[in-house]
């Protein structure tokens, strides 16, 4: 089977062809519509799960020691040359305030590989 991702990143330069550009976490997420009462169709994304983590997933993470002073966007700079993809980070966490990932300097929290999707494996 061929690979889409060439056509998918050209759709990303398009205004419109995605709700959400592909470096989003909402851009797997299921669009769906609410029609009012008066016929207006309002567009949401659905609730977006997170994937489920498995504690042996080693290869699929590295262990990041907080210093003080991080933050969850300085991570996403440091592992994804892109400060919006901390949630990448929170998401093998899991934590849902991006402030929980480093409150604690010395804490050990888990990094994806980049380019890797957590608990997925390795074909």
């Amino acid at each position: 089977m061929a690979s889409t991702e060439p056509y998918e990143s050209a759709l990303d330069g398009i205004p419109g062809a995605h709700p959400y550009p592909r470096s989003s976490r909402y851009h797997d997420a299921e669009i769906a519509v609410h029609v009012q009462d008066d016929g207006t169709e309002v567009r949401y994304v659905k609730r977006r799960l997170l994937p489920p983590l498995e504690h042996d997933a080693t290869e699929d993470t590295f262990t990041h020691v907080v210093s003080s002073g991080e933050r969850a966007d300085h991570l996403g700079q440091r592992y994804f040359a892109d400060p919006e993809q901390w949630w990448r980070i929170a998401d093998a966490n899991p934590v849902l305030d991006p402030a929980e990932l480093t409150a604690e300097p010395g804490q050990h929290i888990a990094v994806p590989v980049p380019g890797v999707f957590p608990g997925a494996g390795h074909a």
